[in-house]
């Protein structure tokens, strides 16, 4: 089973509910986590975890590269690049931080120069976590490109532990990580807050998710900020919502203290055993 939380907007407490829901699936069942934020991972955090046991550098990108004894210069490759990579001074060259790995240049190129290299673009973590589960997490390199792949990776080898349910994590937005962490998922729930910009990105998150044709449930988190707007949007989401989490600034003395907030006396605590049991329904 395989349960992906996401939001499609940064900063509405996707980590927070998904770091509590892997403690509360825990006490029945063999569990795994994935991070799958791998621009800015910190599922650990929530979870009071800051090591990993062990780091693997991976490749899931190329760059370009000129061998200026081939080149002819006659511009073919600077003429196709979508990304403005190629430069031409004396000579063409290609500038690493804005090469995408594509491979139009080398196709294109009638000389042959051009050869696409792997470069490490990120790593894998692994931590074995101190409620013994398995935290896989990934980090990508500054500058660098390729986080979907990268979430495949990581995915592939949460795979590998024995485990009844993974929770993944997902990063904020609808780009290539989230795509990544979504597909092949039984079940999403979606997390968002009652703000504009929060409900329009639950929207487009959900677009997504019926794209790939996956159950969900909606959570509101912080629903007593803007209660009209919490009531507009648990409207909206009809048979579909799982529940709302209250505004607790306990909340966030758990992650400055890298406590878990499932085992604080936060008010939040009893709202999200409630959403869990409706997904053990």
């Amino acid at each position: 089973m395989k349960i992906v939380v996401a939001s499609g907007k940064g900063g509405v407490g996707k980590s927070m509910l998904a770091s509590s829901l892997a403690l509360l699936y825990l006490k029945k069942n063999k569990i795994v986590v994935c991070d799958c934020d791998v621009d800015a991972p910190n599922t650990g955090l929530w979870l009071g975890e800051t090591k990993s046991d062990s780091v693997e550098k991976i490749s899931t990108s190329f760059k370009a590269k000129i061998n200026l004894e081939k080149c002819n210069k006659c511009g073919k490759c600077k003429d196709v690049c979508m990304f403005f990579a190629i430069e031409k001074n004396e000579n063409y060259h290609i500038n690493p931080f804005l090469c995408e790995g594509c491979g139009a240049c080398q196709i294109i190129c009638p000389a042959n120069a051009i050869t696409l290299n792997p470069v490490k673009n990120g790593e894998i973590r692994i931590r074995n976590t101190k409620y013994d589960f398995p935290l896989v997490s990934a980090q990508l390199y500054p500058g660098e490109a390729g986080s979907g792949k990268i979430v495949e990776q990581l995915r592939k080898r949460a795979e590998k532990f024995d485990h009844y349910i993974m929770i993944l994590d997902a990063a904020a937005g609808i780009g290539c990580p989230v795509i990544a962490s979504v597909r092949g998922c039984n079940y999403a729930v979606l997390v968002t807050e009652p703000t504009p910009s929060g409900f329009s990105d639950l929207k487009r998150i959900l677009e997504i998710v019926n794209q790939f044709k996956i159950p969900y449930g909606v959570v509101i988190n912080k629903w007593d900020i803007y209660p009209k707007l919490s009531k507009k949007i648990e409207k909206w989401a009809g048979d579909k919502f799982l529940g709302k989490i209250s505004y607790d600034k306990k909340v966030i003395d758990c992650i400055v203290n890298l406590k878990p907030v499932i085992f604080s006396d936060s008010k939040v605590v009893n709202e999200i055993k409630k959403i869990y049991k409706k997904l053990n329904i």
